[in-house]
């Protein structure tokens, strides 16, 4: 079976991995045309492309559907992991097996671009991957496999990525052995189906009249992409690793309490573990804290 990829994230190396390292034929890459990125704007790979490059197998960047068809004819499957576009249904048939994804939650549930920050937002207590046949719908089509994971009340995006990307290698493998086994997917019920919608920088703002754990978990889901923010004389700063306290304080009071940075919600407040001050990196809480001064009775907007 000739096998290509269309990817992105880094989430998907360790599926790229495990086909290399399984003898899988692995004949080509697709992946997203590099953009610019930083401060200098300079245009950057992504993860996938990089890793492609590395590992000397064949990387195509192509600037739209119609480019990556033109790369079909010798391929007999396409696997997409974070690709990030959404494919016509004419190419879906293109190749002998079509194109299955390996779709970070447990379809129906998200649905959509970030199924990962969505989970933790709404406070899951499983979630897990899910390998599917595409087609035209968004994250619609019959399951091949899916795995369970069961999450951390403390756990991020940043971790969950690790996790599920592991997790998918395991998914991902069975699924391409009942494929070659002739095996067809089972329909996807629509039952509890939700949308994992595209995350804004505006998503990650803090609302400090909301409950203690509703923050916390906004707080986890949001670590890296886009950032969970809130205003501070008037100025944005990031807040990572949050741990609920026993503490009573008015929604968005700062204060230091025992050596640590509190700030009051709807309910008890928050101890801040990290915060990113804007065109700075992100230090211990204490220390901005330290460096910024804090006077009785100033709040985080």
């Amino acid at each position: 079976m000739r096998i290509a990829v269309a990817a992105s994230p880094e989430v998907a190396i360790p599926s790229l991995q495990a086909l290399v390292e399984g003898k899988k034929n692995l004949v080509r890459i697709f992946s997203q045309p590099d953009r610019p990125s930083g401060r200098g704007r300079v245009l950057t790979p992504t993860p996938v492309s990089l890793w492609a490059l590395e590992n000397h197998i064949e990387l195509i960047r192509p600037k739209s559907s119609d480019e990556l068809a033109q790369h079909l004819s010798d391929i007999d499957i396409v696997i997409t992991i974070g690709y990030g576009v959404l494919l016509p249904e004419r190419i879906l048939s293109m190749t002998q097996y079509g194109f299955i994804n390996l779709h970070f939650s447990l379809l129906p549930r998200w649905r959509g671009a970030a199924p990962v920050q969505r989970a933790i937002e709404a406070q899951d207590a499983i979630t897990g991957v899910t390998v599917f046949q595409l087609d035209a719908g968004m994250d619609t089509g019959p399951i091949y496999t899916t795995h369970r994971f069961a999450l951390d009340a403390d756990i991020t995006s940043d971790e969950l990525f690790v996790e599920l990307g592991e997790l998918g290698v395991v998914a991902l493998t069975d699924a391409l052995a009942l494929i070659e086994s002739g095996k067809r997917p089972a329909p996807q019920s629509n039952e509890g189906a939700t949308r994992a919608f595209k995350l804004s920088r505006e998503d990650g703002r803090i609302d400090w009249s909301q409950d203690a754990s509703v923050i916390s978990a906004k707080i986890r889901a949001y670590t890296s992409n886009p950032g969970a923010w809130t205003t501070f004389r008037d100025k944005v700063i990031k807040l990572t690793t949050p741990v609920i306290s026993s503490e009573d304080l008015e929604p968005g009071i700062i204060t230091v309490i025992d050596k640590r940075v509190h700030i009051g919600t709807g309910s008890t407040a928050l101890a801040i573990g990290e915060i990113t001050a804007e065109g700075k990196s992100s230090i211990e809480a204490i220390a901005w804290a330290n460096g910024a001064r804090l006077l009785e009775g100033e709040r985080c907007e």
